[in-house]
Protein backbone atom coordinates (compact mmCIF):
# COMPACT_ATOMS: atom_id res chain seq x y z
CA UNK A 1 0.00 0.00 0.00
CA UNK A 2 1.40 3.34 -1.06
CA UNK A 3 1.99 6.36 1.04
CA UNK A 4 -1.19 8.92 1.02
CA UNK A 5 -0.34 13.07 0.00
CA UNK A 6 -0.21 13.83 3.03
CA UNK A 7 2.10 11.16 4.70
CA UNK A 8 4.43 12.26 2.48
CA UNK A 9 4.32 15.50 3.11
CA UNK A 10 4.71 14.54 6.79
CA UNK A 11 7.66 12.17 6.10
CA UNK A 12 9.54 15.47 4.29
CA UNK A 13 8.59 17.81 7.10
CA UNK A 14 10.22 15.03 9.38
CA UNK A 15 13.19 15.25 7.52
CA UNK A 16 13.88 18.81 7.62
CA UNK A 17 14.49 18.87 10.88
CA UNK A 18 17.43 16.91 10.38
CA UNK A 19 19.15 19.94 8.01
CA UNK A 20 20.86 22.91 9.57
CA UNK A 21 21.25 26.35 8.71
CA UNK A 22 24.26 26.73 5.99
CA UNK A 23 23.92 23.01 4.99
CA UNK A 24 24.94 21.63 1.59
CA UNK A 25 22.02 18.79 0.84
CA UNK A 26 21.63 16.56 -1.97
CA UNK A 27 18.22 15.67 -2.64
CA UNK A 28 16.82 12.85 -4.32
CA UNK A 29 13.91 12.03 -6.77
CA UNK A 30 10.71 11.71 -5.11
CA UNK A 31 9.64 12.57 -1.51
CA UNK A 32 13.00 13.94 -0.78
CA UNK A 33 12.17 17.05 -3.29
CA UNK A 34 9.45 18.06 -1.07
CA UNK A 35 12.26 18.68 1.87
CA UNK A 36 12.77 22.12 0.22
CA UNK A 37 9.60 23.43 0.80
CA UNK A 38 9.98 22.99 4.62
CA UNK A 39 13.00 24.86 4.93
CA UNK A 40 13.32 28.77 6.30
CA UNK A 41 14.34 31.17 3.17
CA UNK A 42 16.64 32.81 5.95
CA UNK A 43 18.59 29.86 6.41
CA UNK A 44 20.74 29.30 3.44
CA UNK A 45 21.09 26.20 2.99
CA UNK A 46 22.05 25.01 -0.99
CA UNK A 47 20.48 22.24 -2.30
CA UNK A 48 22.25 20.20 -4.85
CA UNK A 49 21.01 18.53 -7.83
CA UNK A 50 23.31 16.46 -9.99
CA UNK A 51 22.44 17.91 -13.26
CA UNK A 52 24.17 20.89 -12.63
CA UNK A 53 22.35 23.28 -9.74
CA UNK A 54 23.77 24.55 -6.75
CA UNK A 55 20.88 26.64 -4.82
CA UNK A 56 17.67 25.05 -5.62
CA UNK A 57 14.83 26.46 -3.97
CA UNK A 58 10.79 25.34 -2.93
CA UNK A 59 8.28 23.80 -5.54
CA UNK A 60 7.24 26.36 -7.70
CA UNK A 61 3.66 27.16 -7.83
CA UNK A 62 1.18 26.13 -10.12
CA UNK A 63 1.67 27.96 -13.28
CA UNK A 64 4.78 29.98 -12.56
CA UNK A 65 7.34 26.95 -13.87
CA UNK A 66 10.26 27.84 -15.67
CA UNK A 67 10.77 24.49 -18.54
CA UNK A 68 14.83 25.60 -18.48
CA UNK A 69 14.55 25.08 -14.40
CA UNK A 70 14.43 21.71 -13.22
CA UNK A 71 15.75 18.75 -10.56
CA UNK A 72 17.80 15.31 -11.46
CA UNK A 73 14.37 13.82 -11.91
CA UNK A 74 13.47 16.55 -14.65
CA UNK A 75 10.59 18.15 -12.10
CA UNK A 76 10.18 21.94 -12.19
CA UNK A 77 11.96 23.61 -9.51
CA UNK A 78 12.78 27.43 -8.19
CA UNK A 79 16.33 28.88 -7.46
CA UNK A 80 17.20 30.88 -4.33
CA UNK A 81 19.95 34.04 -4.26
CA UNK A 82 23.18 32.63 -5.53
CA UNK A 83 22.33 30.23 -6.60
CA UNK A 84 24.75 28.52 -9.77
CA UNK A 85 24.90 26.49 -12.45
CA UNK A 86 27.34 24.21 -13.90
CA UNK A 87 27.77 20.72 -15.56
CA UNK A 88 27.21 17.36 -14.67
CA UNK A 89 30.83 16.32 -14.19
CA UNK A 90 31.45 19.78 -11.17
CA UNK A 91 28.39 18.40 -10.01
CA UNK A 92 29.64 15.17 -9.39
CA UNK A 93 32.86 16.60 -8.34
CA UNK A 94 30.78 17.86 -5.57
CA UNK A 95 29.73 14.60 -4.81
CA UNK A 96 33.11 12.48 -4.66
CA UNK A 97 34.95 15.50 -2.93
CA UNK A 98 33.06 14.70 -0.04
CA UNK A 99 31.34 18.31 -0.12
CA UNK A 100 27.80 17.33 0.57
CA UNK A 101 26.86 17.55 4.44
CA UNK A 102 23.05 15.52 3.65
CA UNK A 103 22.15 13.50 0.78
CA UNK A 104 18.16 12.18 1.09
CA UNK A 105 17.09 9.50 -1.34
CA UNK A 106 14.74 7.46 -1.52
CA UNK A 107 14.87 3.66 -1.09
CA UNK A 108 13.49 0.05 -1.95
CA UNK A 109 15.29 -1.98 0.58
CA UNK A 110 17.47 -0.98 3.31
CA UNK A 111 19.10 -3.84 6.00
CA UNK A 112 19.40 -3.64 9.80
CA UNK A 113 23.38 -2.58 9.15
CA UNK A 114 22.30 0.86 6.94
CA UNK A 115 22.96 -1.63 3.10
CA UNK A 116 21.16 0.32 0.66
CA UNK A 117 19.12 -1.15 -2.77
CA UNK A 118 17.18 1.69 -4.37
CA UNK A 119 17.95 1.58 -7.94
CA UNK A 120 16.66 -1.58 -9.90
CA UNK A 121 14.04 -4.48 -9.60
CA UNK A 122 15.26 -7.13 -11.52
CA UNK A 123 13.21 -7.64 -14.63
CA UNK A 124 11.75 -4.38 -14.88
CA UNK A 125 13.67 -1.16 -16.98
CA UNK A 126 15.11 1.50 -15.25
CA UNK A 127 16.76 4.10 -17.05
CA UNK A 128 19.94 3.70 -14.75
CA UNK A 129 21.51 3.92 -11.07
CA UNK A 130 21.88 7.91 -11.48
CA UNK A 131 24.22 9.93 -8.90
CA UNK A 132 23.14 7.55 -6.12
CA UNK A 133 25.98 5.07 -5.98
CA UNK A 134 28.07 8.38 -5.50
CA UNK A 135 25.53 10.01 -2.87
CA UNK A 136 25.34 7.24 -1.07
CA UNK A 137 28.80 6.72 -0.33
CA UNK A 138 30.59 10.16 -0.33
CA UNK A 139 28.10 12.34 1.63
CA UNK A 140 28.19 13.05 5.37
CA UNK A 141 25.17 11.84 5.97
CA UNK A 142 22.70 9.68 4.07
CA UNK A 143 18.69 9.67 5.24
CA UNK A 144 16.30 8.00 3.62
CA UNK A 145 12.62 8.73 2.82
CA UNK A 146 10.63 5.51 1.90
CA UNK A 147 7.31 3.49 2.69
CA UNK A 148 7.64 1.49 5.49
CA UNK A 149 6.09 -1.40 3.84
CA UNK A 150 5.70 -2.17 -0.02
CA UNK A 151 2.63 -2.37 -2.50
CA UNK A 152 1.99 -6.05 -0.74
CA UNK A 153 2.59 -5.05 2.68
CA UNK A 154 5.99 -6.97 2.99
CA UNK A 155 8.33 -4.97 5.16
CA UNK A 156 11.16 -2.98 3.23
CA UNK A 157 13.49 -2.54 6.47
CA UNK A 158 15.20 -6.29 6.21
CA UNK A 159 17.77 -8.29 7.79
CA UNK A 160 19.00 -8.53 4.86
CA UNK A 161 18.53 -6.93 1.33
CA UNK A 162 16.98 -8.99 -1.53
CA UNK A 163 17.83 -6.21 -3.96
CA UNK A 164 21.20 -5.27 -5.74
CA UNK A 165 22.76 -2.88 -3.14
CA UNK A 166 23.72 0.29 -4.95
CA UNK A 167 26.05 0.70 -1.80
CA UNK A 168 26.61 -0.97 1.58
CA UNK A 169 26.41 -0.06 5.27
CA UNK A 170 25.78 3.92 4.14
CA UNK A 171 22.52 4.58 5.54
CA UNK A 172 22.35 6.35 9.10
CA UNK A 173 18.76 7.53 9.18
CA UNK A 174 15.75 5.90 7.96
CA UNK A 175 12.48 8.04 7.51
CA UNK A 176 9.49 6.33 6.88
CA UNK A 177 5.32 7.22 7.54
CA UNK A 178 5.91 5.13 10.52
CA UNK A 179 8.67 5.65 12.18
CA UNK A 180 12.67 7.65 12.67
CA UNK A 181 14.96 4.53 12.35
CA UNK A 182 18.38 5.24 13.24
CA UNK A 183 21.20 3.15 12.03
CA UNK A 184 23.71 2.91 14.71
CA UNK A 185 26.94 0.31 14.45
CA UNK A 186 24.87 -2.14 12.48
CA UNK A 187 21.61 -2.34 14.48
CA UNK A 188 18.59 -0.33 14.14
CA UNK A 189 17.30 1.91 17.08
CA UNK A 190 13.85 3.36 16.95
CA UNK A 191 14.01 7.21 17.75
CA UNK A 192 10.22 8.45 16.46
CA UNK A 193 6.89 7.16 15.71
CA UNK A 194 5.09 9.23 13.04
CA UNK A 195 0.94 9.54 14.23
CA UNK A 196 -1.29 7.75 13.57
CA UNK A 197 1.25 4.80 14.30
CA UNK A 198 2.02 2.82 17.68
CA UNK A 199 5.45 1.42 18.79
CA UNK A 200 3.90 -1.91 18.05
CA UNK A 201 2.72 -1.61 14.82
CA UNK A 202 5.85 -0.59 13.55
CA UNK A 203 7.71 -3.39 15.15
CA UNK A 204 5.32 -5.60 13.66
CA UNK A 205 5.96 -4.11 9.98
CA UNK A 206 9.97 -4.31 10.37
CA UNK A 207 11.41 -7.33 9.58
CA UNK A 208 14.78 -6.31 11.01
CA UNK A 209 15.35 -6.09 14.68
CA UNK A 210 14.69 -2.69 16.31
CA UNK A 211 16.26 -1.62 19.48
CA UNK A 212 14.60 0.76 21.91
CA UNK A 213 14.42 1.65 25.62
CA UNK A 214 11.23 0.08 26.48
CA UNK A 215 11.22 2.21 30.10
CA UNK A 216 10.87 5.26 27.85
CA UNK A 217 8.04 7.18 26.03
CA UNK A 218 9.10 7.00 22.30
CA UNK A 219 8.24 10.60 21.05
CA UNK A 220 5.24 10.63 18.45
CA UNK A 221 5.57 13.13 15.41
CA UNK A 222 2.52 14.82 14.00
Amino acid sequence: MGVGVEQRYLIARRAAKEIRPGMLVNLGIGIPTLVADYIPHDWDVMFHAENGILGTGPTPAKGQEDENLCNAGGFPVTIVPGASYFDSTVAFGMIRRGYLDITILGALEVSEKGDLANWIVPGKRVPGMGGAIELAQKAKKVIVLMNHTNKAGEPKILRKCTLPLTAPECVDMIITERAVIEVVDGELYLREVLYPYTVEQVVESTEAPLKFAESSQIPVFK
